[in-house]
């Protein structure tokens, strides 16, 4: 704690502890006037709080950091390990990449990554800033640009085409290029690009998808879909022109652009019945009722199409996980109407974690001796930000990265491209200089020098969070902001956070992870993708009898060159 921090704090407050000759001096006076306005008594009391709190921690003999921290040899010989780990990366990995797994994690900015690690080493009862995510433990790290074609600050439509489909968009659209505008359907047609998906589908590989969103929400649709909105998760949020014009609602699009998609496991099972047909689920719950005016039930048309392919439906948590994969090709599992509950809230007998969705997944594609291609999405961080609720956004971050580790228990480095990034950030930050090991979720151990009272240590620029009472802004000392769904203050009222512009870490190891250095347009990612893979528009240069994704071209190149001069000299 700042020392001008603490006896500011001690000369208002003495915690039950003995009193100094100056402390009792103004304790005295107070005693003496005996009348404090309301605020007065508000300002002391958040003032007790945060000394309490801190003089309960020392006195609790908890150490501020570890003994061994104040050794320089502690951090000599840590930073000679990853200078050892470093330097074995001059061996590139060129090989193939049988497999490639891309883990998008909605909204989860860089502020988000860090919070997050924090979080994870505290649940296990650690100081947390040492914490080592999954994803931290990736070799190559590289920043991309998420700007879409026509927005500073991105939304997650415009963003999703540009790392599935390799080319950025407008926002608000999905699997189409920029020529497209949102919401006209006769800017659809010839304008529609295809995903990473896609090309490893044709390619002959296996290919899933796995969010914590509705299935037909804007990161996964725009692997599969070609739509000018992405709200149009059915026919029934459709206008009845664009229907007229022959457009398709995204669910819809689902089972017919890619019908062999073999692993689909999310939320949205609404979007696939018919209009007022009851859920499975929540049959008397009106809310969740199908929503599709076509009368179409889709699900069961995709039971009818894959009975005899071994394809399988599933919508709780007991029936996934009560296949045997080895007589699973196909599998669609829609757990909830919508999108999937917060991971906090999630009800553990009857819906799957994201971690036990990727297992079951990989379990699944990894038979295909072509190798497969997997999109997981952590999509809930992103709408606990725009909620404002900060645990329910870290504690999905954390979940993503238990199913990044359960996917590297599954794969090897050698044959397997994993990928890790964002689509966008979010107005989400932390600071107010808190000690080290204070919880993520705590106060900073100070007050405001012009309102005079507490403030959490995890702050939004704009959102829901922002509450102003008759003495101006809300004393967080006097409600509960350790409580899950706890709304943190923010700047600028809003009803929903927004995104931020900033750009997004991209975390990446395997075959050709290299690739991905230094900053880039977020259209970038695909195509290194596909290039490790061998898929797509990029074969020519992959030596398959060799097993690596070589550099023909420049060997040729090279070899043209020494030609033409052994011509010349002759």
């Amino acid at each position: 704690m700042p020392d001008v921090v603490l006896k500011d704090l001690l000369l208002t407050s003495n915690c039950g502890q003995a009193s100094s000759p100056s402390q009792t001096g103004i304790l005295q006076a107070s005693k003496e006037t005996r009348q404090l306005r309301g605020d007065d008594i508000m300002n002391v009391s958040a003032r007790l709080i945060i000394i309490c709190f801190w003089l309960i921690s020392l006195s609790l003999g908890k150490p501020q950091f570890p003994e061994q921290e104040k050794d320089p040899k502690f951090w000599n010989a840590w930073a000679q390990r990853t200078l050892k780990d470093a330097l074995v990366l001059q061996d590139l990995n060129k090989n193939i990449a049988k497999n490639l797994i891309f883990f998008l994690g909605d909204g989860m900015g860089v502020p988000t990554v860090t919070a997050a690690r924090i979080l994870k080493g505290q649940l296990k009862g650690q100081s947390g800033e040492e914490t080592l995510l999954e994803m931290d433990k990736f070799p190559f790290l590289s920043l991309a640009k998420t700007y879409n074609t026509n927005a500073q600050v991105p939304d997650s439509a415009g963003t999703a085409t540009a790392y599935l489909c390799g080319v950025k968009a407008n926002e608000g659209t999905v699997g189409v290029n920029a020529a497209a505008v949102r919401s006209q359907c006769n800017t659809t047609k010839g304008n529609e690009v295809t995903s990473i998906l896609r090309w490893a589908k044709d390619a002959g590989k296996s290919v899933g998808i796995v969010t914590t969103t509705r299935i037909n929400h804007a990161t996964p649709s725009a692997a599969y879909a070609h739509c000018v909105d992405r709200d149009w998760y059915s026919d029934n949020e459709m206008p009845a022109e664009a229907l007229q014009s022959g457009c398709k609602d995204i669910a819809r699009q689902l089972f017919e652009n890619i019908p062999d998609i073999d692993v689909i496991m999310g939320g949205g099972r609404k979007y696939m019945y018919p209009k007022n047909v009851g859920d499975v689920e929540y049959p008397t719950v009106d809310k969740h009722n199908g929503t599709r005016k076509d009368g179409r039930h889709l699900l069961q048309e995709w039971m009818d199409r894959m009975k005899d392919k071994k394809g399988h439906y599933v919508w709780n948590k007991m029936q996934l996980l009560s296949l045997n994969p080895n007589n699973v090709d196909y599998l669609l599992g829609l757990f909830e109407p919508g999108d999937l509950s917060y991971d906090l809230e999630r009800n553990t007998e009857m819906d799957p974690s994201l971690t036990e969705m990727v297992e079951v997944a990989i379990k699944i594609l990894r038979k295909n001796p072509n190798g497969f291609y997997l999109l997981v999405e952590g999509g809930r961080i992103d709408h606990g930000h725009h909620e404002g609720k900060a645990q329910q956004a870290l504690h999905e971050a954390v979940e993503m990265d238990r199913a990044i580790g359960q996917a590297d228990l599954m794969t090897s480095i050698h044959d397997t491209l994993t990928i890790v990034t964002a689509d966008h950030s979010h107005m989400f930050n932390f600071g107010g200089y808190t000690l080290r090991g204070s919880t993520i979720f705590g106060l900073a151990p100070m007050l405001s020098d012009v309102d005079q009272k507490p403030f959490t240590s995890i702050l939004y620029g704009n959102g829901p969070g922002y509450k102003v009472t008759n003495n101006g802004r809300e004393n967080v000392s006097t409600i509960d902001f350790k409580e899950k769904n706890y709304q943190a203050q923010a700047a600028v009222p809003l009803t929903s956070e927004t995104h931020g512009g900033e750009d997004v870490a991209v975390f990446a190891k395997g075959p050709l992870a290299h690739l991905l250095h230094g900053v880039y347009e977020q259209n970038y990612i695909p195509h290194v993708m596909a290039y490790a893979a061998c898929i797509g528009q990029n074969r020519e240069h992959c030596t398959l009898n060799s097993g690596t994704a070589g550099y023909q071209s420049a060997v040729l190149s090279s070899s043209t060159a020494l030609l033409t001069v052994i011509w010349l000299l002759c």
